[in-house]
C-alpha cells in the first residue's frame, strides 16, 4: 500500500493512500461518530485503533478496511477523546475520556479497567468546562518512551497530571501552565523536555500567560510560553521530525473557535516551524485556506526526509516535500479532521 494516512474526523475514520503521484480515500468507516483520535500500533502499521466520542474504542487489523469493537459487551470506555499505545508493549492501550477518566487495556483493547486514581484525584472533581455541551476531559496521553511507568495526561480543562508509578498515584502539573491543555510531546533525546499546545485561555489568574505553546525542561514541574514572536491564543497540532526532533511544527490561531466562526477570515492561523527545539520559530505559508480553516493535525513522515502533512479543521489536506517551505493541496474532500497519523504499510 505504501504511505497511508489515518484520519480521525468529525464523521468517522478515513484511510487515505498514496496512489502513484496522487492520493485517494481507500476507506471511510465508523460514519456518524466523531473520532477524536486514531492510533496505529508500533508493532504493525496495519493495526490501528480509533477512539469514538460515544462508542468506545474500535480496532482495525487491515489498515482500516474493516473495523471491530474488541470489548463489545464488556465494561469499556464510552466518550473517548484520545488513545495511546505503550511504546514498550503494543498490547497496553490507554484511552482518555469525557468526563475526565483514563482507561487501560492490557490485551489490545479486548478488556478495559478504569484507572480509578485519576477520577479520584482531588482537582478533577471540581472541574467545569466553559461550553455547556462539553465536559472536562482527557485530551491527550503520553507515555515516556523510555519508562512505561511515567505517563502524562493533558486535561481540557484541568492542566496536566503525571504519574511515575504506572498510574497508582498522580500529581498535578500547573506551574506556569495554561489550564486548557490539548497535546503533549516528549523530546526523545531528553524526556524531561516536554512541549504542549493549549487553548491559551489562561482561565486561572496568575497561573499562565494566555499563550498557546509551552515548554518544560524539568519533567513538567515548571512551564514557560514559547513562540512569543507570534500572536497566538489557540493551538492543537504539535509534532516533531522523528529523524531530527529539534525540528518542530505547530499552528497557532488568533482567538478561539467561537471567534473564528464569527469572522470571514476564520482562524487566521500561523503555521510555524522551529529548527532549534522551540527556541525560535518561523512562519510557513500553506495558503489562505489552511490559515482560515485552522491546521488541526500535523504528521511528519518518519521515512521520507522533509515530508510533512497538514490537515485542517475544515477538511483540507496539504503536503510538503521540503520541510514546510512549500505546500500543495491533496485535493481530497474529507470531513473536518481532528487527528492524523502516518504509517508505511
Amino acid at each position: 500500500m505504501g504511505t497511508v494516512l489515518y484520519l480521525g474526523t468529525r464523521n468517522g475514520v478515513l484511510t487515505v493512500i498514496e496512489d502513484g503521484r496522487s492520493w485517494a480515500i481507500a476507506n471511510h468507516d465508523l460514519k456518524g461518530w466523531e473520532v477524536p483520535e486514531v492510533e496505529p500500533s508500533p508493532d504493525d502499521p496495519r493495526c490501528v485503533f480509533a477512539g469514538t466520542r460515544g462508542d468506545g474504542v474500535w480496532r482495525s487489523e487491515d489498515a482500516g478496511a474493516h473495523w471491530s469493537k474488541p470489548s463489545y459487551g464488556r465494561v469499556a470506555p464510552g466518550k473517548v477523546r484520545c488513545v495511546t499505545i505503550d511504546p514498550y508493549n503494543a498490547q497496553t492501550v490507554y484511552a482518555g475520556c469525557e468526563p475526565i477518566s483514563i482507561w487501560k487495556s492490557a490485551d489490545g483493547g479486548a478488556s478495559w479497567t478504569e484507572v480509578e486514581s485519576v477520577r479520584n484525584f482531588p482537582s478533577v472533581a471540581g472541574m467545569g468546562y466553559p461550553v455547556p455541551t462539553v465536559e472536562p476531559h482527557v485530551r491527550d496521553i503520553t507515555v515516556d518512551p523510555y519508562d512505561s511507568n511515567t505517563i502524562y495526561a493533558a486535561l481540557q480543562v484541568g492542566y496536566m497530571l503525571k504519574t511515575t508509578d504506572g498510574g497508582a498515584t498522580w500529581r498535578l502539573l500547573d506551574n506556569g501552565l495554561d489550564e486548557d491543555v490539548h497535546a503533549i510531546i516528549t523530546d526523545p533525546r531528553d524526556t524531561s523536555h516536554l512541549y504542549i499546545s493549549s487553548g491559551g485561555e489562561g482561565m486561572r489568574s496568575g497561573k499562565a500567560s494566555g499563550r498557546s505553546l509551552y515548554r518544560s525542561l524539568d519533567g513538567g514541574d515548571n512551564w514557560l510560553p514559547i513562540a512569543l514572536e507570534f500572536q497566538n491564543e489557540y493551538s492543537v497540532a504539535f509534532a516533531y521530525d522523528p529523524a531530527d526532533p529539534s525540528i518542530m511544527y505547530s499552528a497557532v490561531a488568533n482567538g478561539n473557535p467561537g471567534q473564528w466562526r464569527a469572522r470571514e477570515s476564520g482562524a487566521e492561523a500561523n503555521l510555524i516551524r522551529s529548527r532549534d527545539a522551540g527556541e525560535t520559530w518561523h512562519e510557513l505559508n500553506a495558503g489562505k485556506e489552511a490559515a482560515r480553516g485552522f491546521p488541526e493535525a500535523i504528521a511528519v513522515d518518519p521515512q521520507t526526509p522533509g515530508r510533512v502533512f497538514l490537515a485542517t479543521r475544515s477538511g483540507r489536506l496539504f503536503t510538503s516535500d521540503d520541510g514546510g517551505d512549500s505546500w500543495s493541496d491533496l485535493g481530497l474532500d474529507t470531513p473536518d479532521v481532528a487527528n492524523m497519523k502516518i504509517v508505511h504499510v
